[in-house]
């Protein structure tokens, strides 16, 4: 299962217990599904680059939350109940692109373990290498030239 991450904008004025009820409906729709909720995190009151229109008002601060999960991914679709719910100004959902997980992990952590068993020496040849070039001759003047020729 892929790992994603669920961002929750509420309102400022939303009480606590109303933003847990949330939550914890948002995780019991992802433990439904057989997903995991693996981290929340709470960023309290944020201000707003703009002011977020809404059918009561604009709001220009809001109460961000993230949810780590790991769950299908048809999630997004499932989630889109949010869409209707009141106390949010804004959500999204970002899926994890660098994750890889199950034998794709052990194969690559395989693969890695087995590169970094070479240094640079065993890619490079640095015994053809002359360290000094005297390449002085190439970049001379044309008046070095001719006190040479004198």
């Amino acid at each position: 299962m892929p790992l994603y991450d669920c961002m929750l904008l509420l309102k400022p004025h939303v009480r606590k217990e109303s933003l847990m009820e949330l939550v914890a409906r948002v995780g019991k729709h992802v433990y439904g599904r057989n997903g995991v909720l693996t981290d929340i995190t709470s960023f309290g009151t944020v201000q707003l680059g703009y002011g977020i229109k809404k059918l009561d008002g604009r709001y220009y601060q809001g109460q961000l939350m993230q949810m780590t999960m790991m769950s299908t991914p048809n999630i997004n679709k499932e989630l889109q109940y949010l869409n209707k719910e009141d106390r949010l100004l804004r959500w999204l959902l970002v899926k994890h692109r660098g994750m890889k997980n199950g034998k794709e992990a052990r194969y690559e952590e395989t693969s890695e373990a087995d590169l970094k068993k070479y240094g640079p020496s065993a890619i490079y040849d640095f015994e053809g290498i002359e360290e000094e070039d005297n390449d002085e001759e190439e970049y001379d003047s044309e008046e070095d030239a001719e006190r040479k020729e004198h």
